[in-house]
């Protein structure tokens, strides 16, 4: 299939417009930069960029945000009967609508947040990069706001900064504000790439700053936003694009 006609079924520009992105030498295909109009490419093995960001190609794709409320699990089922994930997900009709004419490839969760942990949910059906995602090797960093109770000293984020160790291994948080402050609370922005099971809270505790209410609002560069609890959305091209780079691929 032509270049540019991949391009525009993958949404990018119109037909005239990517071929113009191809002219000023803006896509590459493979590693590399394509300048020649008409250049086929099999959409189904081929890896183009645009702009350094990578372009899905396959309509077999799906990549949701889900807004995961508290109480859920972080599965597709659960043995016990408690609310999750999956039960959701056949409540909203989401593999209905976004595999209609499609193979019904398994959409899975990307990592976990803990039934008690609100915010920021990843799903796909693409498993190189939920595994890259998901694997600690590529340090993806995750945005929490945290609920905490107290005024919190003036060197805290110094020494979350600097490391604070649990028990199984020392911990550092990228960066650390405070949001909002009033008598007896205080809420908290943290960013780290740790993936560890209830790192934030064990964290938090170990300072003595137990979390009365936790909520990721970013993975990478893909924000929650004012996205509803219990709302999916699909993510656009430009988010998924910086998940790729966020992995190397």
């Amino acid at each position: 299939m032509r270049l540019q006609k991949v391009l525009a079924q993958a949404g990018v520009a119109s037909r005239r417009a990517s071929e113009e992105l191809i002219a000023q030498g803006r896509v590459s295909v493979d590693g590399e930069v394509v300048r020649e109009q008409g250049r086929r490419i099999d959409p189904d093995t081929a890896v183009v960029h645009v702009d350094g960001s990578r372009i899905v190609l396959s309509d077999d794709m799906v990549y949701l945000a889900l807004n995961k409320p508290r109480g859920l699990l972080s599965s597709m089922s659960d043995d016990l009967g408690r609310p999750s994930v999956g039960d959701l997900i056949v409540e909203r009709g989401i593999m209905e609508e976004h595999f209609t004419g499609a193979p019904r490839s398994r959409l899975f969760h990307v990592g976990r947040l803990d039934a008690e942990t609100e915010g920021l949910l990843l799903l796909m059906n693409d498993g190189d990069l939920g595994h890259r995602l998901m694997h600690p090797s590529y340090e993806v960093q995750k945005t929490y706001v945290a609920e905490v109770m107290g005024q919190l000293p003036r060197d805290l984020g110094k020494r979350l900064r600097a490391g604070v160790d649990l028990d199984d291994g020392p911990v550092v948080v990228d960066s650390f504000k405070l949001v909002d402050s009033t008598p007896g609370r205080s809420m908290v922005e943290l960013k780290i790439h740790e993936g560890r099971k209830h790192v934030v809270r064990r964290l938090l505790d170990e300072v003595g700053f137990p979390v009365q209410r936790l909520v990721r609002t970013a993975v990478g560069d893909v924000q929650l936003g004012d996205q509803r609890p219990g709302r999916f959305r699909p993510l656009n091209r430009n988010e998924i694009g910086s998940l790729y780079r966020s992995v190397g691929l």
